[in-house]
């Protein structure tokens, strides 16, 4: 497996290639990033993994500084996986003069869920990926579900700017207690893992209601909300969308998704679960 560090390099080592798949990180890596590679082995190679910490998506009083670098293990996981490239930039590589120019995200996406308690953040995850993506020219680019956001945002680039790639989404993998696999989990202390779980069983419960007939979603997230927050979590937001849009659900909606992010002491979860809707709204 190469390690790669320049744009120069990653350029001269994928020249000529028409297959490869790209799966963007920042590091610190688990089991979920793993399944993404395996994922982007069955659909491209070379399949190249990136390791950036990004800090236009980073907000003033957030993890920057403190985010897990790990490149070392990271290569070690990556490699076993099958991995043929780790691209693993620093910040004056992937920024070499200041980045004026931006994607701007529709404010209808970005100032919504995690946008509207992270400012700016899904614009700086754009304009790193769109950076990535020139620099990679991947056929397949591999996101996880869990960042279920995160990954609209990026289909939506790649439709707009009309990029040829095909952006697959690898399914979110969990702990046994149902703890979406995260780096942030790291965070957590002790009793804090104990309880990380419970946004999980909060939306866990959501989805169940409506698949039993419930259809007064205000009522069901306020429930939700509350469960959490009485276990000592601050809820950021509870949320059910059409899994296509993010719009709010209506009658026309055949697929949901119940979207949750809520801090547990300093540590902010995000999760969310999938929903066929056997009947309209």
């Amino acid at each position: 497996m190469q390690l790669i560090h320049t744009a120069a390099a990653l350029r001269t080592a994928l020249a000529g290639e028409t297959r490869t798949a790209l799966v963007p990180t920042m590091g610190n890596l688990h089991a979920g990033h793993v399944s993404l590679v395996e994922l982007a082995k069955r659909h491209g190679s070379p399949v190249v993994a990136s390791i950036f910490v990004n800090p236009l998506q980073f907000g003033a009083g957030e993890d920057f500084e403190r985010y897990p670098r790990t490149l070392a293990a990271d290569c070690e996981k990556l490699a076993a996986a099958g991995c043929d490239m780790v691209f693993a930039p620093d910040v004056v590589e992937m920024y070499p003069v200041p980045q004026t120019f931006t994607v701007q995200v529709a404010d209808s996406l970005a100032n919504d869920l995690c946008g509207a308690f992270r400012p700016g953040h899904f614009n700086g995850v754009a304009t790193v990926v769109l950076k990535l993506f020139n620099l990679a020219q991947p056929r397949v680019a591999v996101f996880g579900k869990k960042d279920f956001q995160q990954l609209l945002v990026i289909r939506e680039l790649v439709r707009q700017f009309n990029l040829p790639i095909e952006v697959l989404a690898g399914d979110t993998l969990r702990e046994a207690d149902g703890l979406a696999m995260s780096s942030r989990n790291a965070y957590l202390g002790t009793a804090e893992r104990q309880q990380a779980a419970a946004l999980h069983g909060a939306l866990a419960d959501l989805a169940a209601r409506l698949h039993a007939g419930a259809h007064d979603f205000d009522a069901l997230a306020t429930t939700a909300a509350r469960r959490l927050e009485m276990a000592g979590w601050n809820v950021d937001y509870i949320a059910l969308r059409d899994a296509a849009s993010l719009r709010p659900v209506d009658a026309a909606s055949r697929h949901a998704v119940a979207l949750g992010a809520a801090r547990l002491g300093k540590t902010r979860l995000i999760d969310n679960i999938e929903i066929a809707l056997g009947n309209p709204l």
